[in-house]
């Protein structure tokens, strides 16, 4: 699983946890069925670092209109987790992991990757991030943009393989087995007790 040895991971490193949210946890049709295996390494991840962990939350638009381009496509298709259809506190994170904020920063976006909120790009500059750690859902989504679009502002990207899933079984190994791997001078594949083995405890 893992691509190389694990870098040591330095007072720069954030944790930055995916969409770890109701709507993609409890019966809507964005459930990814394989969500509670990860929630244990991420909790552990999450405990040993509050301070240096960002939490996104995907928030979607409240009507199709409201998006733009061919999300209005997407949309169209999920209409079904459109704010305006859906109980507003579907969007909030997890129970386990609500209670770590604060200290840990939660960070709304509109799109897959993270790197499009502003908010959030602001917090990495604010904090001199220099590796980021991600764990979360997707796999091959919403944690793949977000990698893809950290690799190319030049940032040390760890994934931590066991603290992420997907709705696709098949679309997660191949992330992790085919395409993450190609990356492998920016991005490294461990398991969250590697990444605690590297990134001392605050």
């Amino acid at each position: 699983m893992a691509t190389s040895p694990l870098r040591a991971l330095g007072p720069h490193t954030l944790h930055v946890v995916v969409d770890m949210q109701r709507v993609f946890a409890e019966a809507t049709d964005w459930r990814v069925p394989a969500i509670a295996e990860v929630v244990p390494p991420i909790l552990a991840m999450v405990r040993a670092h509050p301070r240096q962990t960002m939490f996104t939350r995907f928030m979607t638009p409240a009507a199709v209109g409201n998006a733009t381009g061919d999300w209005q496509r997407f949309y169209a298709r999920w209409r079904s987790v459109l704010r305006d259809r859906m109980d507003p506190a579907m969007f909030d994170l997890m129970e386990p992991f609500a209670g770590f904020v604060p200290p840990a920063e939660t960070i709304d976006k509109e799109t897959f990757s993270a790197f499009a909120s502003p908010d959030f790009v602001a917090s990495l500059s604010r904090r001199g991030a220099e590796t980021l750690v991600l764990s979360g859902v997707e796999t091959d989504v919403c944690v793949l943009a977000t990698a893809l679009d950290a690799v190319d502002r030049g940032l040390h990207v760890v994934l931590a393989a066991d603290a992420m899933t997907s709705w696709s079984v098949a679309g997660h190994r191949a992330a992790l087995d085919a395409i993450y791997p190609r990356f492998d001078q920016q991005i490294d594949i461990a398991t969250a007790g590697a990444v605690m083995a590297a990134w001392p405890a605050e």
